[in-house]
C-alpha cells in the first residue's frame, strides 16, 4: 500500500508542533533506557506546559494509597489516567491538561499516578487505576489518552454494570489491536508515534514478554462488550493506534451498549499538548471536553449509531 502523504494530511501549524515536540523528544527515544525516556518525556512536558487557567488549583493526596492531584470542582469526578507508554510520564506531565479540562467542564478532575514499568509490571498499574475509582465516592467519568485510554477502557471492563461510571472518553488509546493490518500497518511510521514504539511498549508491562487474549491488558481481546458504559473514543487520524478507536466503538454497538468514535483529522499522537497553538487539536479538545461534560450529565447527544 502506498505510504500516507504526510505533508499534505498535516497542516503547517500541527508540523510545527512536532518539530516542537522532537526538539525535547527525539523520533529515537523509545529505544533510549528507561531513566532517559522518563528524563526526556518530563522535559517535553514541561516545555508544553501552560499553566493553570483563573480560579483553578489543585492539591496532591493518596487516594487508597495511590498518589493523585485533585482538581476541585462540581460533581461528577473525572478520574483521569496519563498517557505514557506504561512507562513515563505522572502527575506532572499531564497537569496543565487536566486543570484545562476541569476549567472547561466546571467537574472534579482527579488525576491518578498510577504504578510505571518495568519496576511495576502488570498488573500494579490498573490495580492502582481501580483502587481510586472504587474509592472515590459518587458518580464518576473515566477518561485517558494513549496508555492511561487503555486502562480507563480495562477498568471499564472489570467493573462493568457499575452504575456509577457514566461514561469513559478515550483519546487516541491504545486498546490490543491487531496489528499487522490497518491504521497499524498504514501508520507504521507516523511522526510521533511509529509501530516500533508500540511493539516496544506492547511487552512493556510484562518484563519483555506480550500477553494475549486479557482485557485488563487489552481491552479490544475481551470476549465480552456489554454492560460497558456509554463511551465515546477519539482517534488522531495519522496514528497506527487509530483503528482501536474505531474498533473498540464498534465492538461496544454490537453488543448493544452506546459508543461512538470520531477521527481527529491530520492529527499525531499526542496531539493534547497541541491544544493551544494547533487549531485542529483545540477543536478536538472541545469536542473532548464536550463528550465529558455530555456524559457527566447522564445525555447521550450522538445519536443511535448502526
Amino acid at each position: 500500500m502506498p505510504a500516507p502523504d504526510y505533508q499534505s494530511l498535516i497542516d503547517a501549524a500541527t508540523w510545527g508542533f512536532i518539530r516542537d515536540s522532537e526538539v525535547s523528544y527525539p523520533p529515537d527515544t523509545a529505544s533510549l533506557t528507561i531513566a532517559d525516556q522518563r528524563r526526556i518525556y518530563d522535559a517535553m512536558c514541561a516545555q508544553f506546559h501552560r499553566g493553570y487557567p483563573a480560579g483553578v488549583v489543585a492539591q496532591d493526596r493518596a487516594i487508597s494509597g495511590v498518589p493523585c492531584r485533585v482538581y476541585p470542582g462540581a460533581a461528577p469526578t473525572v478520574v483521569y489516567l496519563h498517557g505514557g507508554g506504561y512507562v513515563v510520564g505522572g502527575l506532572h506531565s499531564h497537569d496543565d491538561v487536566c486543570a484545562d479540562i476541569r476549567a472547561a467542564t466546571g467537574l472534579q478532575v482527579v488525576a491518578v499516578d498510577y504504578r510505571l514499568s518495568p519496576e511495576h509490571l502488570h498488573p500494579a498499574g490498573f490495580e492502582d487505576a481501580c483502587a481510586v475509582v472504587q474509592a472515590l465516592p459518587g458518580p464518576l467519568v473515566l477518561v485517558g489518552d494513549s496508555a492511561g485510554g487503555n486502562l480507563a477502557a480495562s477498568v471499564s471492563h472489570a467493573l462493568r454494570r457499575e452504575a456509577r461510571i457514566l461514561g469513559q472518553v478515550l483519546i487516541y488509546p491504545g486498546l490490543g489491536g491487531d496489528r499487522s493490518k490497518g491504521s497499524y500497518q498504514t501508520h507504521a511510521f507516523a511522526p510521533m508515534l511509529t509501530l516500533a514504539d508500540v511493539d516496544f511498549y506492547a511487552g512493556i508491562r510484562h518484563g519483555g514478554v506480550e500477553v494475549l487474549g486479557d482485557a485488563t491488558v487489552a481491552p479490544l481481546q475481551d470476549t465480552d462488550f456489554a454492560g460497558l458504559p456509554p463511551t465515546v473514543a477519539i482517534a488522531a487520524e495519522c496514528d497506527p493506534l487509530a483503528d482501536d478507536a474505531h474498533d473498540y466503538a464498534t465492538a461496544i454497538r454490537a453488543a448493544g451498549g452506546r459508543a461512538v468514535s470520531f477521527t481527529a483529522p491530520g492529527m499525531v499522537h499526542g496531539y493534547l499538548r497541541a491544544r493551544v497553538t494547533v487549531p485542529r487539536a483545540a477543536a478536538s479538545f472541545t469536542e473532548i471536553c464536550n463528550a465529558i461534560s455530555a456524559l457527566a450529565q447522564g445525555n447521550w447527544p450522538y445519536g443511535e449509531i448502526k
